[in-house]
């Protein structure tokens, strides 16, 4: 075991009692009991150590969402009120291993720090280490044994995993704070009890909201406030984050069609404040939506990654919305559209004479078209005339309708409010149409200017694309493919119709930029890719070699597991090289395999080898041959046992006394290698 770390290691049905009453031992006995008909089990596999991915890792699969949530508000109270991190893993099996090496090994290849701790569970194994690093705090050998026995093994014992862990990060807070120490063991099993309790309520809460097909949401909660989200069950906070998009959206979406009305009518600076409340607004629900995007797409998200991304969406709309809602009455006064309803049907009336004095121009630049351009190229405007007509008499029968709904007694006048909002918008519409005509002429003939280069700059695409065939995969293909023909119908609609030809080939050439940028940054991480592999290859067969050396020449104590890993290295090394050209993705993995099999090879190499030396240390019997005994060159017949005869002589009568003799060619009957096992 590391020095410097308090370590406690035993296995769970073993955990000792401390300093428990009776009675109190009695009532945390029948809590702890009944919260355990409530745990669910599960299944998971042996895992050997490695470098944790994160604080809380289970790979025992013990944890639902709800808690790992509670493990996790645990450790990071711990180390907001102290700077102290707890680390906690769940697995089936200590692979084979002792506890204690397992999680040293973790420790170390985690590099977990002076101020981290670490809880280790085998569920499968039903085993535990709990390891304080020396000189955290004023915490004491005392203080982990009670922690351990008090609060971390009753939960361990009826596989409340989680209150285990929330156990060992609230006792190391307790006895880190400055009322932790001295006589602070009445406290801790008080406080144990309570933890157990107040975990079990929770558990038996949550799934009895599961088992009723939902969880109730509290009618006053603050949508606008994280915090208050996050209390809620994931499955609701998907709903609502659902429901909050849309009616977001929708409320931007009207609030963009007044808030332009409201800048012709006033102008921009007196309506800058809604302006501003509307930009914000409209950038939250685009990060909202960025959001939505990401939950739903193939890249799956861990729990606690997709109850962070809801709550962010559910928060950023929720403010959004109340932001607005905090202008409607300031908006609503100042375009009250009943006090001057007069005026603003006299106006309309205005522009309804002005868009109909303009009808006849624009009708006679639309027939002038007709003389220059070819129908096909005029498709765009050929309707405008009749339908700005149509919208005229629209915006006429809806002023006459406002006209009439004024004169009516006060509380009666609401229609003339959609009144007037519809001639506004279909007056609009009439302008446009107009525009639209008027502007047709310089429009086709800047297109007819533009179409060459478009076409060329979606040629030279389409070369680009050829380039990055075997990075960009079957979207990049169709993507080429749909710009090739948009090309071919510019061609063809060159002279007909040069503005659809240019707005077709603009739109296909857009596609295949964007699929261009993906394969190149493709081929870009292909390269990077091939360059790490090639470092991660040499890095391997160095990592190996090592090993390999080492086991070379301490043969004589070197036992099967770490010759085990070694053979494992050669073999990933070896298929890493075989699909490096094929499937570099796939080799980098295998040589990542190589580099940490080889380490753990010569790791658990090197404390044979040390297991060795310590065991012959009284003995002082080997003398000048330890070397090579160590080195495999001698067969020390006192290590392996009695050797054919059933004594302790020498191999072959070759004069090597004391039950020692050399290697030789031959099986392991004859060659002296020795195979251990039962270490752990």
């Amino acid at each position: 075991m590391p020095s410097g770390v308090q370590s406690s290691t035993r296995p769970l049905v073993t955990g000792r009692p401390r300093r428990l009453r009776g009675s109190v031992r009695a009532a945390l006995a029948a809590a702890i009991a009944a919260i355990a008909l409530l745990c669910l089990p599960a299944t998971a596999a042996a895992e050997a150590p490695s470098r944790l991915p994160g604080q809380i890792t289970d790979t025992a699969g013990v944890l639902d969402d709800d808690a790992r949530a509670d493990v996790q508000d645990a450790v990071d109270t711990l180390f907001d009120e102290h700077h102290v991190q707890l680390w906690v893993v769940y697995v089936d099996s200590f692979d084979g291993m002792d506890a204690d090496t397992w999680a040293a090994r973790t420790e170390q290849l985690s590099g977990l720090g002076s101020e981290t701790a670490l809880l280790s569970v085998a569920t499968g194994d039903r085993e535990y280490r709990f390891t304080v690093p020396v000189g955290i705090g004023d915490v004491t050998d005392s203080d982990i044994a009670d922690i351990e026995s008090d609060a971390i093994v009753p939960a361990l014992r009826d596989e409340d995993w989680a209150g285990a862990a929330v156990a060992a990060a609230g006792g190391l807070s307790d006895a880190l704070s400055p009322s932790g120490s001295g006589s602070g063991v009445t406290y801790l099993v008080i406080g144990g009890v309570v933890v157990v309790l107040v975990g079990g309520a929770v558990l038996y809460t949550r799934r009895r909201k599961k088992n009723t097909g939902g969880a109730a949401v509290p009618a006053d909660i603050d949508w606008t406030d994280p915090t208050a989200v996050a209390t809620v069950p994931v499955a609701a906070l998907d709903a609502r984050a659902r429901e909050v998009l849309v009616d977001t959206d929708n409320a931007i979406r009207t609030s963009e069609e007044e808030l332009n009305l409201a800048r012709g009518e006033f102008g921009d600076a007196t309506t800058a404040p809604f302006t501003a409340a509307f930009d914000a607004a409209k950038a939250a629900l685009a990060s909202a939506f960025t959001i939505r995007q990401r939950l739903d797409d193939d890249i799956p998200e861990t729990p606690e990654q997709r109850r962070d991304m809801l709550v962010e969406l559910i928060a950023t709309c929720s403010r959004a919305d109340r932001e607005l809602d905090e202008r409607v009455a300031e908006f609503d006064g100042m375009r009250d559209l009943l006090i001057d309803a007069p005026t603003r049907l006299d106006a309309l009336t205005q522009r309804m004479v002005e868009m109909t004095v303009r009808v006849p121009a624009s009708d006679s630049v639309l027939a002038q078209l007709r003389t220059e351009f070819p129908p096909s190229a005029l498709a765009s405007v050929e309707g405008n005339i009749t339908l700005a007509r149509e919208q005229l008499a629209f915006a006429d029968e809806n002023v006459t309708a406002g006209r009439v709904a004024i004169a009516r007694a006060a509380g009666k006048q609401g229609p003339a409010v959609v009144a007037i909002r519809a001639a506004e918008a279909a007056l609009d519409q009439v302008r446009d149409l107009l525009d639209g005509i008027d502007h047709a002429a310089d429009n086709i003939r800047a297109a007819t200017a533009t179409l060459p280069a478009a076409i060329d700059d979606a040629r030279k695409d389409v070369a680009s694309a050829d380039a990055l065939t075997a990075h960009g995969g079957a979207e990049l293909a169709t993507a080429r493919t749909a710009a090739q023909d948009a090309i071919a119908r510019a061609e063809a609609l060159r002279d007909s119709d040069p503005l659809g030809a240019l707005t077709e080939i603009a739109k296909a050439d857009a596609v295949l930029d964007e699929m261009l940028a993906t394969a190149t940054e493709a081929k870009v991480q292909a390269e990077r890719t091939a360059q790490r592999l090639t470092q991660d290859i040499t890095a391997a067969q160095a990592q190996i070699t090592a090993a390999s050396d080492f086991i070379a020449t301490r043969r004589g104590a070197v036992g099967a597991e770490a010759r085990t890993r070694l053979s494992e290295a050669q073999r990933h090394l070896d298929a890493a090289r075989q699909l490096s050209q094929s499937d570099p993705a796939q080799a980098l993995q295998h040589s990542r395999a190589a580099g940490e099999l080889s380490g753990r090879a010569l790791y658990v190499a090197q404390a044979d080898v040390q297991q060795w030396e310590a065991s012959r240390r009284p003995q002082q019997s080997s003398g000048g041959n330890t070397g090579a005994i160590l080195g495999g060159i001698l067969i020390d017949s006192m290590i392996r046992g009695s050797m054919s005869g059933g004594g302790r002589g020498y191999r072959g009568g070759g004069g090597h006394s004391g039950g020692r003799s050399p290697g030789s060619f031959g099986g392991s009957g004859s060659s002296g290698r020795i195979s251990r096992g039962g270490r752990f």
